[in-house]
């Protein structure tokens, strides 16, 4: 197990916008990483003299995959690099004024692979760790270019989940935040941390699975030959995946939505702007290879993901 010893420390500040040096620093903590042994893999390795079985140790960790943002307007992203990125064909200032009047809340929302940077040197102490599946600064996401699912909520207004009392939503002691479907920008929320965290999920959602009614570049793949990878992302789930704030201001730990009780005002989450950024950190599986011809692997520790 990995402790704060063994890295450099990454203070916490507070910001409302984030460039990409503070995002590469912001990935070095233990706790989202939480490197495990979780069991052992069997390889077929052959030479012209025969063919033996070899063991290699079998690790899970989590790697932070994706800079999540949700804002208010166009060319407010957060991360401030990837404004121009952000700025699609169609995008419009779908937000009014008079919102904070409304229990309608609205929000622009990007998916960009995560730069890494200080995560790297975590992983290396650890001798052996497993390659994320995403590449850092390429957009899975961008709701510009998702004008009729994002602006509209076409077709998914009309799914089940989405009229479905209690069905995929976001949700826990006692405090209701919002229903992931239709995933979509706007939703029925009056506090501006808890719809922006909402949307989060969403896109996540999207992001992690294949074939969804959406103009997105998807992040699942199957893995294979001593690679396991994530399984798409559920609400509720810290085995699945973890939520570290950005911005408004950095955060060293990670958690999942909702991420307090039901009486929490959020109140140092809240941004101004009404501008959020988050990582998305997915866990991974793997093991050394030490043979031609992967055999089966043997497990000691099996989340429930």
């Amino acid at each position: 197990m990995i402790t704060t010893s063994m890295l450099p420390y990454a203070p916490t500040v507070a910001a409302s916008s984030i460039n990409t040096a503070s995002i590469m620093a912001s990935s070095a903590s233990p706790q989202c990483l939480d490197y495990r042994v979780v069991g052992t893999c069997f390889w077929l390795f052959c030479t012209y003299w025969g063919c033996k079985v070899r063991t290699s140790v079998k690790v899970r960790h989590f790697i932070p995959e994706l800079v999540v943002s949700a804002y208010n307007h166009e060319g407010q992203n957060p991360w401030t690099e990837m404004n121009l990125v952000s700025r699609g064909v169609g995008a419009g200032e779908h937000q009014s004024p008079e919102r904070q009047y409304t229990q309608l809340n609205f929000k622009n929302a990007d998916a960009i692979g995560h730069p890494q940077g200080a995560i790297s040197q975590l992983l290396n102490g650890t001798g052996y760790y497993c390659k994320s599946q995403t590449t850092p600064f390429v957009p899975y996401f961008l709701s510009s270019l998702d004008y009729f699912a994002w602006r509209q909520g076409l077709p998914e207004m009309f799914y089940p989940e989405a009229f479905t009392f209690g069905l995929r939503e976001v949700k826990g002691n006692g405090d209701v935040w919002g229903n992931i479907y239709p995933r979509a920008g706007a939703l029925t929320q009056v506090h501006d941390y808890k719809a922006a965290a909402v949307i989060a999920q969403r896109v996540a959602d999207i992001v992690s699975r294949t074939g969804q009614m959406h103009i997105y570049q998807s992040v699942a793949k199957t893995g294979g030959q001593g690679n396991w990878y994530p399984k798409p992302v559920k609400e509720g789930n810290v085995n699945n995946h973890k939520w570290q704030m950005l911005s408004p201001k950095t955060e060293n730990s990670c958690t999942i939505f909702p991420n307090g009780g039901a009486t929490d005002t959020y109140s140092s989450q809240l941004s101004e702007q009404g501008n959020y950024a988050w990582a998305l950190w997915r866990p991974y599986s793997c093991c050394k290879r030490r043979g031609q011809t992967f055999l089966y692997s043997i497990d000691w520790y099996q989340p429930n993901d």
